[in-house]
């Protein structure tokens, strides 16, 4: 004979009756400095071709313009910088921290119809501009048959 038994779930209290508890479970009391892996970043670029030059501008809130270096090798540039952290506890601390903080590199590959030596690089307002000139094009040329005879 098959007997059923009759089983009951109770369901856990979601908060345990102490919602300020859970809030500072998950968000702690103290706000820990990010590590490495967390600060990994890298600021986001628009890249537009125009008629004489290509341009990429990148968004750099926060980094110092003469802490950004740019590199051009074998066709590939390169731009390496660092968003420092705000660590100032003079005016009290940080209850929240979404900024991110740390060492950046991007690279780009440019085409052959990049100038490498008429680069140029600004910055206003958190953008970085870097201007990358097109190559004059050469024309097609008309070779001329001598005919020798």
């Amino acid at each position: 004979m098959n007997q059923l038994r009759q089983v009951s779930f109770r369901r856990a209290p979601l908060f345990g009756g102490d919602v300020s508890r859970v809030f500072d479970h998950f968000f702690g009391s103290d706000i820990a400095a990010p590590t490495s892996a967390e600060s990994a970043w890298a600021p986001r670029v628009d890249i537009r071709e125009e008629a004489g030059r290509f341009l990429i501008l990148a968004d750099v809130p926060g980094v110092d313009l003469a802490d950004i270096e740019i590199q051009m090798d074998k066709n590939v540039l390169s731009i390496k910088g660092e968003r420092k952290a705000f660590t100032s506890e003079a005016e009290g601390k940080f209850s929240r921290v979404e900024r991110v903080a740390g060492q950046f590199k991007r690279s780009f590959t440019l085409p052959e119809s990049a100038n490498a030596d008429g680069i140029t690089a600004s910055g206003r307002n958190g953008v970085l501009e870097i201007a990358i000139p097109k190559k004059a094009e050469s024309a097609p040329r008309r070779i001329a048959i001598n005919a020798a005879g």
